[in-house]
């Protein structure tokens, strides 16, 4: 009677006599035993132990097990082409500054206890808090990739709470100190502070500005693109938004267009809104010097470049916007509201616009809400 053929894995017979025992593994590889067999019975005891771990949900792959973290990790970053340059250089910055302790343990190794002392260790040292919870958030999302390549039962991530980067709460700058802002920063960067504060473009966004985008006849400025830097090195290149709620048309408020008409007539280049001094791409490190130079001098030390968007998203709550009207004129988008809000209504962004211009012209501090507070 011919052999019964197993359902579940492989054995085969060895040249030494010995029997090897293998299956295919859910992530599609084959496994083999960590050892051969005497006899072949005993493969396939153990091939049917392996089945029965499978069925429970705890079977663990004992090979990828014994690779170390930073091997994996880095094997991670490798495995993920639409992973944008600036995210990627994020992790291996990362990685060899804070999560080197963890390179070269194991994964089978990284239990929790092993995580939670790993992380108080970090935020008891030198470290940014900032940088060490985006360590964490990778760190966990690494794991999470090797729970389902067999290396855990359950991510040892487990600490509530870690990597919850709790924005703080930032300054929001009166119109007059927006002015403030503008009188004191070098002229050829005036139309991006005023692009920033009162339509709500992120520096990226401002650097990215082709001239075909501003179109002053209309009175609007469209982001198309996004000027990305890398940290550890002079790359710089332009890339789309992240979300295609980052792609949009806003309507300039009015008494910004002034500065706008003076700016593409004096400082624009042929092919960019905002060039720099050698009449190539300008860089963000020196929009941040300007503005540093003009925040001391408007005695707003505190005050950062990006709170200007900040600052532009709370003007425009004051005028009234609905939370469709914000998310269309900041491009914002989250998996929450994008089923919510898709449009906004035609016509909306052009009246917050003008009512921007209004709450410039009378500049009064006590109008504006302690708070974003949106309507529905």
């Amino acid at each position: 009677m011919a052999a019964k053929r197993r359902r579940f894995g492989l054995v085969r017979r060895l040249p030494s006599g010995r029997f090897q025992a293998s299956f295919v593994a859910p992530s599609g590889i084959r496994q083999l035993a960590p050892t051969t067999f005497r006899t072949k019975t005993d493969a396939d005891r153990w091939l049917s132990a392996v089945e029965a771990d499978l069925s429970r949900g705890t079977w663990l792959n004992e090979d990828l097990g014994r690779q170390t973290f930073g091997n994996y990790a880095r094997g991670w970053l490798q495995d993920h082409p639409s992973m944008g340059p600036r995210y990627r250089e994020t992790c291996t910055r990362n990685l060899r500054l804070h999560l080197a302790p963890l390179d070269d343990v194991p994964l089978r190794a990284l239990t929790p206890a092993v995580v939670r002392e790993w992380y108080a260790v970090a935020m008891r040292g030198s470290g940014g808090r900032t940088s060490i919870m985006q360590s964490y958030r990778f760190l966990r999302a690494v794991l999470s990739t090797a729970v389902r390549d067999g290396a855990f039962v359950r991510n040892p991530c487990q600490i509530p709470g870690a990597g919850s980067d709790r924005a703080k709460e930032r300054p929001v700058a009166s119109p007059v100190e927006v002015a403030a802002l503008v009188e004191a920063i070098t002229p050829r960067y005036r139309a991006a502070v005023l692009l920033a504060a009162w339509c709500g473009l992120r520096r990226g966004e401002v650097l990215g500005l082709r001239p075909a985008d501003v179109d002053l006849r209309a009175g609007t400025v469209t982001v198309r693109r996004n000027r990305v830097e890398l940290l550890e090195s002079p790359v710089a290149f332009d890339a789309d938004p992240k979300t295609d709620a980052g792609k949009r048309t806003v309507v300039i408020p009015p008494h910004v267009l002034p500065v706008l008409v003076e700016h593409m007539e004096s400082w624009a280049g042929k092919d960019r809104v905002f060039v720099g001094r050698d009449g190539g791409p300008m860089r963000g490190n020196a929009v941040r010097q300007a503005f540093d130079r003009a925040r001391r001098r408007a005695g707003m030390p505190g005050f950062r470049f990006h709170d200007l968007r900040h600052t532009g998203q709370t003007l425009a709550a004051s005028t009234g916007a609905t939370v469709k009207d914000l998310m269309r004129r900041l491009g914002h988008a989250s998996p929450a509201a994008a089923n919510r809000y898709l449009h906004t209504v035609e016509g909306r962004d052009a009246e917050i616009a003008s009512a921007l211009s209004d709450l410039a012209a009378h500049g009064d501090a006590a109008r504006l809400p302690k708070s974003i507070v949106v309507k529905h």
